[in-house]
């Protein structure tokens, strides 16, 4: 069954969270040396400063609403979603996808542009449907009664574009966890998944690297990793107790969330408002605290764990599904060798972004959204 959604947060929540950041004990955390073993202390406090005294969150919650919301039952699970029709009568379905420590925030900016290019200097040929759902787990959709990874996640969104949307086939796209469920829709779903455009690289092919420069690749990964592990570590092993602090504590939250806003993306001299304003990183920390979702979001990296973590299968064979990737320079972990890629994907378009980072959509929504509507030209 498929409701109209649409988000009204009370003012009694609103200002229990605003009297909790505004209360953070600051005089008990240590000056933190700048950005080098955690998130900065001195950020921390001006962009809660900024929370508490200026932020508007109804201004971003009239955003949301202003786009179709609705909920629907898939295998058990509500799915919230946003689901904006295209122009023209053949509009091509777009599944967007985001991941963590994302939200359907990263996309309110480009649905229209998607959606309407003739709005925007582009042609109504381009058009698509956009679908972009909160994943289950997270934000506005409901929770799974246990941990559930990506391939699950996969089944779920597939079921829920051809049985409750209806549609017979479509293009996914995404990065992070978004891109990790592309992966899965095109290995497990190709009848239906018409084709996939991602911007991050989460899965590894069962055989490992093979040639020399692979090899390089895949240690260098290792190395690069060591600093930026622990969180994944933590959620994809005990996320409950993390969870616990986290639940009563927004500052926490932020923190946690800013660390990778600041570590992933493609900064002008280290300045993490030189790409996002203080508006957009807290509209999307909102989210997961006013759905009290840090808990269950984070239970994907222990679902993922439970399927196999990173690789495919052993009888893994080149997934067929038409692919378009996109490589942003500052993406998380760098990019693999093409051989590797090629072994995994049916390549129809490679793209080197010349900036950007891992969250593509709210760093750089017009070079993703050129990308996007380039590659769908290839499959219409």
């Amino acid at each position: 069954m498929t409701k109209s959604f649409k988000l009204n947060v009370s003012d009694n929540i609103l200002k229990e969270i605003n009297l909790k950041v505004k209360n953070y004990p600051w005089h008990e955390m240590p000056d933190d040396g700048g950005w080098e073993y955690g998130t900065n202390l001195d950020y921390m406090k001006e962009i809660s400063d900024y929370w508490v005294n200026k932020f508007n969150w109804k201004k971003h919650e009239k955003e949301i609403n202003k786009f179709s919301n609705y909920t629907t039952d898939v295998d058990g699970i509500k799915i919230h979603y946003i689901l904006e029709k295209g122009s023209g009568s053949k509009a091509m379905p777009l599944l967007l996808m985001h991941g963590w420590p994302g939200s359907i925030v990263e996309f309110l900016h480009i649905i229209e542009k998607l959606a309407h290019p003739e709005k925007f200097g582009g042609k109504e040929k381009d058009a698509f449907d956009v679908i972009i759902p909160s994943l289950p787990g997270f934000g506005f959709s409901g929770r799974p009664t246990r941990p559930i990874g990506p391939r699950k996640m996969s089944e779920i969104l597939n079921n829920f574009m051809v049985k409750n949307l209806g549609y017979k086939n479509y293009l996914a796209q995404g990065g992070d966890w978004g891109a990790t469920i592309c992966n899965w829709l095109a290995y497990d779903h190709s009848k239906t998944c018409k084709a996939i455009h991602i911007n991050c690289l989460t899965m590894r092919l069962p055989d490992g690297p093979q040639t020399q420069e692979e090899k390089d690749w895949q240690n260098k990964f290792d190395k690069d990793q060591i600093m930026q592990d622990g969180y994944r570590t933590q959620q994809a092993t005990k996320p409950q107790t993390l969870s616990y602090s986290m639940m009563d504590s927004p500052v926490g939250i932020a923190a946690w969330i800013l660390e990778k806003m600041y570590f992933w993306s493609d900064l002008k001299n280290k300045d993490l408002e030189s790409i996002y304003s203080k508006d957009i990183l807290l509209a999307n920390i909102m989210v997961y605290i006013i759905t009290k979702t840090f808990n269950t979001a984070s239970w994907i990296y222990y679902g993922r764990r439970e399927e196999g973590g990173r690789f495919f299968p052993k009888n893994f064979t080149q997934i067929k599904t038409p692919t378009g990737i996109a490589m942003f320079p500052a993406e998380m972990s760098e990019w693999p060798p093409k051989s590797y890629l090629d072994r995994i994907f049916n390549i129809k378009q490679l793209t080197k972004m010349p900036k950007g980072g891992h969250f593509a959509a709210m760093e750089q929504p017009d070079l993703l959204i050129q990308d996007v509507v380039k590659f769908a030209r290839t499959i219409r």
